[in-house]
């Protein structure tokens, strides 16, 4: 069986995983990822080869989200941080590539009443679902939710 590759896609501030706001975001960080997958997946998560790619840059995220569709990502896990609530040019950019997209949030936005424009998502449209408030367990899982409808 042909190994599934997955991109998690991390957008601005989100190479601070574990150490930004811990008490909004958690204290884990992407290097949990083998571990959190391998306790989800099981021996499933050999059959994933997952690629990492942050940016601050909204151009570098629609960049990199374009190149997916010609380098055999076969899905993407996506958490575009501020950029969910304002950009259109990702939330087109996901309309066309046709790569299965999960939106992923370490807090829960819609909990975020304190900031009404943090429970909105311009992307969420076009993705396949979205994950939110579960820290990086979402990331995970929605690994897992990618792996179950592509492999289905």
């Amino acid at each position: 069986m042909k190994k599934l590759d997955i991109l998690i896609l991390n957008g601005p501030n989100l190479g601070h995983i574990g150490t930004r706001q811990p008490e909004i975001y958690g204290s884990q960080t992407m290097d949990d990822m083998p571990d959190i997958l391998r306790r989800i997946m099981g021996e499933r998560a050999d059959g994933i080869v997952v690629h990492h790619f942050q940016s601050n840059s909204e151009g570098g995220l629609v960049d990199r989200l374009e190149r997916a569709r010609g380098d055999g990502t076969n899905g993407v896990v996506f958490n575009a941080g501020a950029y969910t609530h304002t950009s259109l040019a990702i939330a087109d950019c996901l309309a066309w590539i046709n790569i299965p997209c999960v939106e992923v949030h370490i807090s829960n936005i819609w909990a975020r009443t304190d900031q009404p424009l943090r429970q909105q998502s311009l992307m969420g449209g076009q993705c396949i679902g979205v994950i939110a408030g579960f820290g990086i367990l979402g990331y995970g899982l929605a690994v897992q939710a990618l792996y179950e409808r592509l492999k289905g």
